[in-house]
């Protein structure tokens, strides 16, 4: 509402409803993947995309499903993770706003290799896997844009695979803290994890059962490793963690 005062009776002031601009359509421009892309090729792939709403728990797409679009989440954040026949679950990764899921099966026509879930309420663009791969054999930046983002993947994907080869539990669990943290304000030898993740989840992030890491935070909240309540994880002795993780990892001079 706005306030709006009457000429002929200036003591008088009408309330009048506020007019309020019509929401802009969502554009790939929002989308960082695509900024800077010659317009005519945006226009042409704008024309192949349509934009899904979903829920959280919704599932994106399933595993072993045989669709190929391209996913491009504009708001929100998804979950990547396999089930196996038992119930266990392993979860790969997350993606949030800005960040792309479903290129390999985009790539190379193979049904889907893993579980996608919201997370939170999401906006996504979705592109077929032809208009997509048109559109970055044409445009060298997209191209670029998208062997990096595959390299960083691997590379993720390859660190996770070592841990949990190769580290305990704890030192497992020290590793995906310290990634999912950020600097803590006003502490800089700290980390926060905030919100918490429940140990469930954590446990499905390291490959452990949960009631072993429940344990483990436990241990490590007493010795003074963390410090814990309900709404983040503050981790304390940052270098430390950082140096047992590298120490183990290192392989030794021959």
């Amino acid at each position: 509402m706005r306030a709006i005062q009457d000429p002929s009776l200036p003591h008088l002031v009408w309330l009048h409803p506020a007019m309020t601009e019509p929401p802009r359509p969502p554009s790939l421009t929002d989308l960082p993947f695509f900024r800077g892309a010659d317009a005519a090729a945006l226009e042409r792939l704008s024309a192949a995309a349509r934009w899904r709403t979903v829920e959280p728990g919704q599932v994106v797409v399933d595993e072993d499903e045989p669709s190929t679009d391209i996913f491009f989440v504009a708001t929100g954040a998804v979950r990547v993770q396999l089930r196996a026949a038992s119930g266990r679950e392993v979860l790969l990764n997350e993606f949030g706003a800005g960040e792309f899921f479903g290129e390999l099966s985009a790539i190379d026509g193979a049904p889907r290799a893993a579980n996608v879930s919201a997370i939170a309420r999401s906006r996504l663009c979705i592109i077929p896997a032809q208009a997509f791969l048109d559109f970055v054999f044409t445009t060298p930046t997209a191209c670029h844009a998208l062997l990096r983002t595959l390299a960083a993947k691997l590379r993720l994907q390859t660190e996770r695979t070592l841990e949990r080869e190769a580290l305990p539990v704890r030192l497992r669990l020290f590793s995906e803290l310290l990634r999912l943290s950020r600097p803590r304000a006003g502490a800089p030898t700290e980390r926060v994890v905030s919100p918490p993740p429940p140990h469930h989840e954590l446990a499905a992030r390291i490959g452990a059962r949960r009631e072993v890491v429940s344990r483990e935070l436990s241990d490590m909240t007493r010795e003074g490793w963390l410090a814990r309540d309900r709404r983040a994880i503050r981790i304390l002795r940052v270098m430390e963690m950082q140096a047992l993780v590298a120490a183990e990892l290192r392989a030794p001079a021959a």
